[in-house]
């Protein structure tokens, strides 16, 4: 029998403490707190995303009826609702955002060599935004509309392992273009996008740091065809051509050649066209470059679904960003562990086990590596105890 330690403490033991600290004395984390430091802090909200706690007080009570527990899990402060909503409300967000960033870069270079289903060398991101809705009488620094507040989080995704690379909230009226500004283009890497980032002066930056980018035409585009590629039809393709913008504004803004490829997709009965300045490759794989974008639309719905971010233990805009680095750093983390544990199942199916086995005194590569009831024999002609509804 396994008596050393539990299963969240060896989960925890897979974050870099030492860069921790670090990024609490860039901000001052722990200036004048005596009692609950910032990692008793992240130490809560990471425990709030592993089992699924709805509320503060759902916090507080899960954690103090395992009060013989907690300094072997690492909590060493006093467990109360009023002073963890303290701690979300004053320490600030961007200590727990430095930190997401550093499991962000771990986990990037675990998953580097990984496959996302295109024989391709170069980085490949995906860059797209979530709404998360929320009440404007309670959250009223997140405009978005008269009747409605929110945040946007807008996600450069690196498309080998679905790691975040790069997250910024900001409220629901801040446009998804705007964040082109913010963005550093790597030389050599592919930036898929949805035509919502259609804009020609920022994505001429793009080709000037010799960065590729491939994004969604719009049906008012205007351009003037220079050459027309053959194509092989019978893959979707319809036409491969290499334009020039038609309208004075935007061949100001964009005054290079672009590549234009239309493509159908026979599965949603649907023709997409995108627009690219890379023509090296092939136009089939530009068309399943732009396919690969859809990662990022299901990061977004798996993180939403299993992760804390759609209702908050807080209401400001600190307390908010909090909760969601917090998340994203649980999530990155458990990449983390299923890759250098090399676990072939799903982030879903560890987080799952964790949810349940937090306490439990066992070695985690055991507990994620027995999961499987398929491993167990099926037992044939079994007696049940279950009633039949019918005899025949």
């Amino acid at each position: 029998m396994y008596t050393g330690r539990t299963v969240f403490p060896q989960v925890m033991d897979y974050l870099p403490m030492r860069d921790f600290r670090k990024c609490v004395e860039r901000y001052s984390g722990n200036y004048q707190v005596k009692s609950f430091s910032c990692l008793d802090q992240f130490l809560c909200m990471a425990f709030a995303q592993l089992t699924y706690r709805e509320s503060l007080r759902d916090i507080e009570v899960c954690l103090r009826s395992m009060h013989e527990k907690l300094y072997h899990l690492g909590i060493r402060g006093n467990i109360a609702r009023s002073t963890l909503a303290y701690a979300n409300e004053n320490r600030d967000w961007r200590i727990y955002a430095d930190f997401c960033h550093i499991l962000i870069h771990q986990a990037r270079s675990l998953y580097k060599n990984d496959d996302f289903g295109i024989e391709l060398d170069q980085t490949t991101y995906a860059l797209d935004s979530t709404t998360i809705d929320l009440c404007l009488s309670l959250f009223p620094w997140a405009t978005f509309r008269k009747t409605k507040a929110a945040v946007k989080m807008h996600t450069l995704l690196d498309l080998r392992g679905n790691i975040p690379s790069f997250i910024k909230i900001t409220d629901g009226k801040v446009h998804d273009v705007n964040i082109l500004d913010i963005l550093v283009p790597e030389p050599g890497s592919f930036y898929i996008m949805d035509r919502g980032y259609l804009d020609f002066e920022r994505l001429y930056i793009f080709t000037q740091l010799l960065s590729f980018f491939v994004i969604r035409d719009k049906s008012n585009t205007n351009v003037n065809r220079i050459y027309s590629h053959p194509v092989d039809k019978s893959t979707g393709l319809k036409y491969d051509q290499t334009v020039m913008l038609a309208n004075p504004g935007s061949l100001k803004n964009y005054p290079d050649k672009l590549r234009r490829v239309k493509y159908f997709d026979a599965e949603r009965n649907k023709r997409f066209t995108f627009l690219t300045n890379n023509f090296l490759l092939p136009a089939i794989t530009i068309a399943m470059l732009y396919k690969c974008r859809w990662q990022i639309e299901l990061f977004f719905k798996w993180i939403k679904q299993h992760l804390r971010i759609k209702s908050f233990f807080g209401t400001s805009e600190n307390a908010v960003k909090t909760q969601i680095w917090i998340a994203i750093a649980v999530y990155v983390l458990v990449a983390i562990i299923k890759k250098r544990l090399n676990m072939d199942i799903s982030l879903y199916t560890i987080l799952q086990i964790l949810s349940v086995t937090i306490f439990e005194k066992a070695p985690l590569i055991q507990l994620l590596t027995n999961y499987n009831y398929k491993n167990y024999p099926k037992i044939e002609n079994s007696m049940s105890n279950q009633l039949t509804l019918f005899d025949f």
